[in-house]
């Protein structure tokens, strides 16, 4: 059975970020997910979890400066130290949470990037992801790599499955693993079942949202159910996490998710 989590930075926005834990328990969900949770303590959103009865099942490493528009530090060559500081950070975050999994965003490529700043980034990805894996592993954890289309994010340092799968290869951690999110996938390569095919056992998290507009998962190009019925034929027992925009309201819009024990009407939760 498809598990499905929230992502709470984007469902359930019409709420303060500590209340969507129970407004995502209330319309079904199991777990949820989110980008960063280091603007509330550890124990605050270990408190929202506790009490709508969830699992973390994911969320990132410091990404830098959000607003100033970086987009992680792992891949950035001078700012290791940083980014050092930042898994120490994240695993405190994880330990709280009882999370098995993070995420390192890779970062930016300059605007004028040529071959020899690109062979400096994949150096200094390599080396940070080998010290995140090393000290995950200390904890039980798991770090994720995930590519991320250009369009959305341009000049995102890793954008291919090719690229990340080279990447897990290098590092060699067995902790080391793909979240592989189907929206960004469809977007810059497509071919969507045979890319989880090839490359499943390296698949840690699976992501979804609707393409092109990153709506609703049943609005868009992409045929879910058909996705999903290869995911369980695989034998993947994780979690999927709803990393999409709504076009509407959150829970007006989860009808798509009936069949996988979401409500879309608060009065049949």
């Amino acid at each position: 059975m498809i598990r499905l989590a929230a992502n709470l930075s984007m469902l359930f926005t019409e709420h303060d970020f500590l209340d969507r834990f129970a407004a995502a328990a209330d319309a079904g969900f199991r777990g949820v997910e989110y980008l960063f949770p280091y603007a509330h303590s550890p124990e605050a959103v270990s408190a929202a979890l506790r009490d709508a009865g969830l699992k973390q099942v994911l969320f990132n490493l410091p990404p830098g400066d959000w607003e100033a528009g970086e987009r992680g530090l792992a891949s950035l060559p001078g700012r290791e130290a940083e980014f050092r500081d930042s898994v120490i950070e994240a695993m405190r975050y994880a330990e709280a949470l009882d999370c098995p999994r993070i995420h390192a965003m890779a970062g930016l490529l300059p605007a004028d990037a040529d071959a020899e700043t690109r062979a400096a980034h994949q150096a200094t990805y390599l080396n940070n992801l080998r010290f995140a894996a090393g000290e995950a592993a200390k904890a039980g954890r798991e770090v994720l790599i995930e590519p991320i289309n250009t369009r959305d994010m341009p000049r995102y340092f890793l954008s291919r499955q090719p690229h990340a799968l080279a990447v897990l290869e290098t590092v060699g951690a067995e902790n080391l693993r793909l979240q592989f999110d189907l929206y960004h996938c469809q977007i810059m390569e497509g071919d969507l079942i045979r890319h989880l095919e090839r490359q499943f056992a390296r698949i840690g998290h699976v992501q979804i949202a609707g393409v092109p507009e990153r709506h609703e998962p049943d609005v868009g190009e992409v045929h879910y159910p058909a996705v999903f019925e290869r995911l369980e034929a695989l034998g993947y027992r994780g979690w999927v996490g709803c990393e999409y925009r709504p076009a509407g309201g959150t829970r007006e819009g989860l009808g798509w998710g009936r069949a996988y024990g979401l409500s879309d009407s608060p009065s049949e939760a």
